[in-house]
């Protein structure tokens, strides 16, 4: 498989907010220089634990320092937005990253319900997010009723498999993206088969293609690599109880304090979902993962506290999967 970093600019507690942004300019050119296929950026709104809310800003910023690894979104939630708005940014980045600017899209909607309404999100609004993949689309390729400027080479979109992400994907011809708990259920190789069954090749994509997005800890034995996972467990975990994502902690503060019996068995699941451990565990996870899914890409979604644990984690991914 492919290999690719998502990172979602996470926040820590008790550092400016910036350093979440920073870091990922940091972690990209880093990934650059490891090999990495591409590097995702995030788009969530109102959220203390993440930094990034405008995935063509931050895109800009890392496609200025690096020169060769592939820069995208994962992705941008196109319901907040006009897809001839979105044209023009992905057409401004590819203009100035030439060959080197894709685009995953999704349909999530905000955190909370005053974020909802911040980005002005009608609970009663029609579901348009087909019609305005097929209008971005149009845009970017040059079929639109108004041409985006500026004109360049082709801005590659997949599509995240949320709701009817998967059919949508095989009825347009892209590539989808599926991550999450769904990676082990029992439905998803069916799902996948529907997809590649159903598939319509198009203009942009000429067969089915699958990227997995998991979170991957590697480390020099499971009880570092889920310690690696803890933070980001604990922090779903609390975000669940208090409706708030929250900032990443360390270890050690997490273990300081009260665990009560819910959150404990919610970080416990996270954590037995992430793919954590040395690397020859990771490699057997990885293979059964290759294997029950057929995908061409991993996505590596990896957040931990210390981000020099994150560099050798993404170091010895990188290596393991060479």
């Amino acid at each position: 498989m492919r290999l690719s970093l998502l990172d979602r600019s996470r926040t820590r507690v008790g550092r400016p907010d910036g350093e979440g942004l920073t870091g990922s300019v940091e972690r990209a050119v880093w990934a650059e220089q490891l090999g990495y296929e591409r590097f995702w950026v995030a788009e969530h709104h109102g959220v203390p634990g993440i930094a990034s809310g405008s995935p063509p800003v931050l895109m800009a910023a890392i496609g200025a320092a690096t020169s060769r690894i592939r820069i995208g979104s994962g992705g941008i939630m196109l319901p907040h937005h006009q897809p001839f708005v979105v044209a023009e940014q992905l057409r401004m980045l590819e203009a100035l990253n030439p060959g080197r600017v894709d685009v995953g899209l999704g349909r999530s909607s905000g955190f909370t319900p005053p974020v909802r309404a911040a980005l002005r999100e009608a609970a009663d609004a029609p579901d348009r997010f087909a019609d305005d993949v097929r209008e971005l689309r149009d845009h970017l390729t040059g079929a639109g009723t108004v041409t985006v400027r500026p004109q360049g080479g082709p801005v590659p979109m997949l599509l995240l498999a949320t709701g009817r992400g998967i059919a949508l994907a095989a009825e347009l011809g892209l590539p989808v993206v599926v991550g999450g708990p769904v990676l082990w259920s029992d439905e998803l190789p069916k799902a996948l088969a529907g997809y590649r069954r159903s598939f319509v090749p198009s203009s942009e994509q000429d067969r089915p293609s699958v990227v997995v997005s998991a979170d991957v800890h590697v480390a020099d034995d499971v009880e570092t690599a889920r310690e690696l996972a803890l933070p980001e467990a604990w922090a779903m975990a609390v975000s669940r109880r208090t409706g708030e994502f929250p900032p990443l902690e360390s270890p050690a503060s997490i273990r300081a304090q009260a665990w009560p019996d819910q959150v404990r068995r919610r970080v416990e699941t996270s954590l037995d979902h992430a793919i954590a451990g040395d690397a020859a565990t990771v490699r057997r996870t990885l293979e059964r993962l290759a294997d029950r899914t057929g995908a061409d890409e991993l996505l590596a979604s990896t957040s931990t506290w210390d981000r020099e644990a994150l560099r050798a984690a993404d170091t010895a991914l990188r290596a393991l999967v060479d």
